[in-house]
């Protein structure tokens, strides 16, 4: 028999991080609200793909809460509850890679349409296909063979899923990166926030791939216990909260910071350099500065076109001038 701490204590946890990322703060029922208050015009198909994503969570909370609900309550204190298999263990898998999967491929199409590469994508979606049939392939095993203790009898299975998944998103992150480093100017201020973006990208794009990681290397190592557990359970909340946090950065970054868009949708804009998939445009803005004398209550100035003079006592420095360069 099992050692009980280390059979449910692992599944216990991973179960919390599981809810506390579906309805805490900034976790995916926010995220979610937030995202259809802030971008109500974007294409229908991208809010259809959010609800996807919610409603698979949903019942990926509701079968990891009812699994954890049958050995400790209605199997308690019975030999089956520490041999067996919670029947709804086996949802979990399935629920993970119809998240995560999907996921990868929706940012495999962005990375094309950003990079302009043709090989990108595919890797990307290679692994992201090739990780949804392990998953598939877990939860049919688990079905099957729902004793714990032959567990490793499907190893193969449970390594196709989280490895592949891992390197989708080492690949994601990688591609990435590798848009921004192209992206720097030779600019001091502009660069900086480049490399901040950089390092957020892989702050993201890492947390994905180390917790399939630990998940899978836990489950091969580590056997007789569920530690893999606390990193599964949670692993297709940090898929979804991850893509859901950069669609809504498009709003946030723009109200907080000189970033005002990220590398996946439509513009980034760093310091006074905006940077499409296709051209860079540089805005600027036109500053007044008023020469009358403190004692004398200010006008609002009217627009002004640049190289104007002034004659009711402004100095007009021109930073307002927008071009466009094909790349």
């Amino acid at each position: 028999m099992p050692d009980v701490d280390l059979l449910f204590g692992p599944m216990l946890i991973g179960v919390f991080f599981n809810t506390m990322l579906y309805g805490r703060i900034k976790a995916m029922v926010v995220q979610t609200y937030i995202y259809f208050q802030t971008f109500k015009r974007d294409a229908w198909w991208i809010k259809l793909f959010v609800l996807y994503l919610l409603f698979c969570e949903t019942l990926n909370t509701g079968f990891d809460i009812g699994m954890m609900y049958e050995p400790l309550i209605v199997r308690y204190c019975t030999p089956r509850a520490v041999t067996i298999a919670p029947i709804m263990l086996s949802a979990d898998p399935l629920l993970t890679v119809m998240i995560s999967s999907p996921v990868q491929l929706f940012i495999a199409w962005r990375v094309k349409i950003m990079s302009k590469s043709g090989i990108l994508p595919v890797i990307i979606s290679f692994f992201a296909i090739t990780s949804f049939v392990g998953g598939v392939a877990t939860t049919v095993s688990v079905t099957i063979i729902n004793d714990y203790a032959r567990f490793h009898q499907f190893d193969g299975a449970v390594i196709t899923w989280l490895a592949s998944s891992a390197a989708a998103d080492v690949v994601i992150t990688a591609s990435l990166v590798y848009s921004l480093w192209c992206q720097r100017t030779g600019f001091a201020a502009t660069d900086d926030l480049i490399n901040k973006v950089i390092r957020m990208t892989v702050q993201t794009g890492l947390i994905t791939a180390v917790s399939a990681t630990l998940d899978v290397t836990l489950f091969l190592v580590v056997k007789g216990t569920t530690l893999n557990y606390i990193w599964d359970f949670a692993l297709s909340k940090l898929y979804s909260n991850s893509l859901l946090s950069t669609l809504n950065a498009r709003g946030g970054w723009k109200a907080t910071s000189a970033v005002r868009e990220n590398i996946l949708f439509s513009t980034v804009t760093i310091g006074e350099s905006v940077i499409h998939g296709h051209k860079q445009t540089e805005s600027h803005t036109i500053e007044l500065q008023a020469r009358r004398p403190a004692s004398m209550s200010p006008t609002k100035p009217a627009s002004l076109d640049p190289g104007t003079v002034d004659l009711e006592g402004y100095d007009i420095s021109v930073k307002n001038e927008t071009y466009e360069k094909e790349a």
